[in-house]
């Protein structure tokens, strides 16, 4: 009758295993360190800068624990392992004395778990520590706010040039094509010519709304924006500036971070464990870009017209001004990738592109077509265009690799090739919110949150074992098995541990051990009606598991529900219940049961529970 079969405990035994191996990675400390990487993948990081890391601080008489050489397939990193409070000081001071950025290497801080070697022996199923939030971890807090005007200006400004393109390509002549806040004006000298690019218009970019002006000297179309295409348009800007914020942060390296939007027009971004603000400011907030245009050499400072329509003029970096046409051959876009280096040949530090197989057969024509004509790069940064470099095109070029020179240091040409890879930002964003929270304070909730958890089942053992006496005993290795297996979940799925997902844990446990009552007190019921022992364990399980599970089910809808509906914190909380419920509907009803199984199995009476 209370009997299990072997399969069911090697089951529950299995799955216990699987979960003690997972929260071990827990109980090693994280230490904070400096690593020094290499920028580009293709330089390495030789040993001599170790000891010359190594001799800077002893000769500064910096206390350091340890300072090694780290090196696995993917990366190279020499790891600096000191105190917290010393970091920034010893990153600045090592950016400084060995010039690093100009040696194609960063200087971070970070942190590193100190896993065991038998742990790192698994690989793809290595187990991770519990992903901590950053009011537990301490870090970095922005909360950014989006400019939806200029996303719809730069809409605007993208459709203007698609129709600048339509007219060339229909022979529509036109006067001039301007943008007016965030709508487009198309002038005509001729009512025919309005016509037909109205017609035109109209079955190109159905969703935009187009209206006529008139007047005796000239003739006008008026594109813009319906407000249903408003507001996709700043949706997109927002999803595409959260995507490229999230590669930015990645680039930062900086484990578990947050990034989500809030409201219509913000951002929340989180750096756990990241400490140095104005470089995370300054990287999150730029929005370069690159554009490569001919050079039009036909123009000069004392012919050229300012409402040139097919011609712009730019400022280089050595002050004086250069004519390029307002087509745009390649842009940011067709950037698959971008490292900093160094030309030996010249002994300047140069930016290496990647195009794209769009933009390879872009450059492969242009190159082919222009032999002997200047290409101007462009970088283009808040709304303003400087001329990096302007080289003469004296062959076709194959393979899409482009090479940037101009007057650039390494640490620019590394922040310009991060942006460039990352991409750049639909429209531009401001910090409106920045907190910094130190990692003392987040080791206190820590130690609070877990303090109130350890109080609140210590109270629970207590009651639970001098009520209900040895079953009593099994429902609270239940309520640790319970414990064992949330933690467990939430390392696998890498969830983020939050002080609210504490709260959700230490309110699991009392659900958890409220299964437990139920069966409980069925169970003393049944004795106390004259049923013996093993009928009375039966009927508690069978007749309280309908109560435990309607009441488990409400609470994993509400679960649902806020996890949905809801973001931030109270997402982290609701994630935590659900699981939570999943776990405490397990562990109560199947791990203690086998527990009581195992124990009166085979016995036909036994005094189990107080009545």
């Amino acid at each position: 009758m209370n009997r299990f079969s072997l399969w069911k405990y090697l089951y529950i035994f299995t799955i216990v295993l699987i979960s003690i191996f997972y929260i071990t990675p827990n109980f090693f400390e994280k230490k904070s360190v400096i690593q020094i990487s290499n920028v580009n993948k293709h330089i390495a990081i030789h040993n001599d800068l170790l000891i010359k890391v190594k001799n800077i601080l002893l000769n500064s008489h910096i206390e350091f624990k340890d300072a090694f050489f780290d090196k696995n397939k993917e990366t190279e990193n020499i790891i600096i392992d000191l105190d917290f409070d010393k970091q920034i000081y010893v990153r600045n001071l090592l950016d400084k004395e060995l010039n690093l950025s100009k040696l194609n290497y960063t200087v971070n801080i970070n942190s590193i778990p100190e896993y065991p070697n038998w742990m790192k022996s698994f690989k793809w199923i290595m187990p991770n520590p519990l992903t901590l939030g950053l009011d537990l971890r301490g870090g970095a807090f922005f909360l950014l706010k989006v400019d939806m005007i200029s996303a719809l200006k730069n809409q605007s400004d993208s459709i203007r040039r698609e129709i600048e393109i339509l007219f060339r390509n229909k022979k529509i002549p036109y006067k001039g094509i301007e943008l007016v806040e965030s709508s487009i004006i198309s002038t005509f000298q001729k009512i025919e010519n309005r016509d037909k690019a109205f017609s035109i218009l109209k079955s190109n970019f159905s969703k935009l709304t187009l209206s006529k002006q008139d007047s005796k000297e000239k003739f006008q179309l008026i594109i813009s924006f319906p407000h249903s295409e408003i507001l996709s348009i700043q949706k997109h800007a927002l999803q595409k500036n959260i995507s490229i914020l999230r590669n930015r942060v990645n680039e930062l390296g900086v484990s578990e971070p947050i990034i989500q939007q809030r409201g219509s027009d913000k951002i929340l971004v989180q750096l756990p464990g990241f400490q140095d603000v104005e470089k995370a400011k300054k990287l999150l907030g730029r929005t370069a870009t690159l554009e490569l245009r001919l050079v039009n050499e036909s123009f000069s400072n004392s012919n050229f017209l300012s409402k040139e329509v097919n011609t712009e003029c730019y400022k280089q970096r050595n002050g004086l001004h250069i004519f390029v046409d307002r087509k745009i051959i390649l842009s940011g876009d067709n950037i698959r990738d971008a490292q900093p280096g160094r030309d030996l040949k010249h002994q300047q530090v140069t930016i290496n592109l990647t195009l794209d197989e769009k933009g390879k057969r872009i450059f492969q024509t242009v190159t082919r077509d222009n032999i002997g004509k200047r290409m101007a790069i462009i970088l283009f940064e808040n709304g303003e265009g400087e001329v990096v470099t302007a080289p003469i095109i004296r062959s076709e070029i194959f393979g899409g690799q482009v090479q940037i020179s101009g007057a650039l240091d390494m640490q620019e040409a590394a922040e310009i090739a991060l942006i460039l890879r990352s991409g750049s930002l639909t429209a531009p964003i401001s910090v409106i919110e920045e907190k910094i929270i130190g990692p003392t304070l987040g080791s206190e909730n820590i130690k609070k949150g877990i303090k109130s958890t350890i109080y609140g089942m210590l109270a629970v053992i207590i009651f639970i074992i001098s009520y209900y006496r040895l079953i009593g005993l099994f429902s609270i290795i239940g309520l640790l098995v319970n414990t064992t297996l949330l933690l467990a979940l939430l390392a696998m799925l890498q969830a983020t541990l939050t002080l609210p997902g504490i709260a959700a844990i230490a309110l699991t446990l009392g659900m958890a051990i409220d299964s437990n009552v139920l069966i409980n007190e069925r169970i003393l019921e049944e004795l106390r009606n004259g049923l013996d022992p093993q009928k009375a364990i039966y009927k508690g399980f069978n007749q309280a598991w309908n109560t435990i599970l309607d009441s488990n089910s409400t609470s994993f809808i509400v679960g649902l529900g806020l996890l949905i509906f809801s973001s931030g914190s109270v997402r982290g909380f609701a994630i935590v219940h659900c699981l939570g419920i999943l776990t405490s509907i397990f562990s109560s009803v199947l791990v203690v049961r086998a527990l009581v199984n195992l124990m009166y199995g085979h016995k036909k009476t036994s005094f189990i529970i107080s009545v």
